[in-house]
């Protein structure tokens, strides 16, 4: 993969199984009296093993990088804490500080080894998100502001930028758990003004992609009822999605977030900020709120400016 050849964290750990797979094959004794454990033949064996295992990562990281090679350090990681675990519990005290802190490396290894796998998997399960709002206006005038894409990051939290690079394309770029920024080149499918518009990533996106906004006279006769479907594909799929809401990335609810933002941009021009900053702020400068303030001096001079 294109991306992950130049990619200096998997390219780093490719060279780091590597420094420590070359002593762990030639030396496994030493290896192993290195880290306060007996090196007795079945400790030789294991560490011997270990060492294999992380030159085929090496090899696969830096000659053909693929998630795959990363999930397989995460497993091995399980498997060396799991050895150094039990390696603890039955030590007889002799090195027993350079076990412990064998253990510890390995752990933060093991974290390392997570992050890069479940950011670097670019494809996993899909998911689709939908959300329904109405807005006051008409649904010509609806779906002229959704289809100004520039102005998409106004009430879109995670969007950085939109820019059109064609009549029916353009680049995207939009942050990611873990502070990663993802990016990618879309083309609208299908444009019926007043009424549809549905796009879809290109190849080689970040991550893979697409959606339609459906705009619909509200009963009554009382404005447009939008309704928004997002398709997209989760890295690591269940996994991903997990680790992700653990650091507070909820899909679901920022979907609804945006579409209360976008009623507030197309009903009266602006997303309107608990803590009274200037409009015409990204939506991502939303975040996190806070209670009411008055303006610094800052801030209304970029007001009245």
């Amino acid at each position: 993969m294109k991306t992950l050849r130049r990619d200096p964290l998997v390219r780093g750990l490719g060279l780091a199984s590597a420094a420590l797979g070359v002593p762990q094959v030639a030396r496994p004794a030493d290896v192993a009296r290195g880290i306060g454990v007996t090196a007795g033949p079945r400790q030789r064996t294991a560490t011997l093993a270990v060492g294999v295992r992380e030159l085929a990562a090496a090899g696969g990281l830096l000659a053909r990088p693929h998630p795959v090679w990363l999930w397989g350090r995460v497993g091995g990681d399980i498997v060396d804490l799991t050895l150094l675990t039990r390696a603890l519990r039955r030590h007889d005290g002799r090195g027993l500080g350079r076990t412990a802190l064998a253990t510890a490396a390995v752990a933060a290894l093991t974290a390392v080894d997570v992050y890069a796998a479940v950011t670097r998997t670019g494809r996993g399960s899909e998911t689709t998100l939908t959300a329904t709002t109405t807005v006051s206006t008409s649904p010509e005038e609806t779906y002229a502001f959704w289809r100004r894409l520039e102005g998409l990051p106004t009430f879109m939290a995670h969007l950085e930028e939109v820019r059109r690079t064609g009549e029916s394309t353009s680049h995207w770029r939009a942050s990611a758990p873990f502070g990663r920024t993802v990016e990618w080149d879309a083309e609208v499918t299908e444009d019926v003004p007043g009424s549809l518009l549905a796009w879809r990533s290109l190849d080689g996106a970040d991550v893979d992609n697409g959606g339609e906004v459906r705009f619909s006279p509200a009963p009554g006769g009382s404005g447009t009822e939008v309704r928004v479907t997002l398709r997209y594909a989760v890295p690591a799929g269940a996994l991903g999605r997990a680790v992700a809401r653990y650091f507070g990335e909820e899909p679901s609810q920022q979907l609804d977030d945006d579409l209360r933002r976008f009623k507030q941009a197309v009903e009266t021009g602006e997303v309107v900020r608990s803590e009274g900053a200037p409009a015409g702020k990204r939506a991502r400068g939303e975040f996190p709120q806070h209670p009411a303030r008055p303006l610094t001096p800052k801030e209304l001079k970029e007001t009245l400016s």
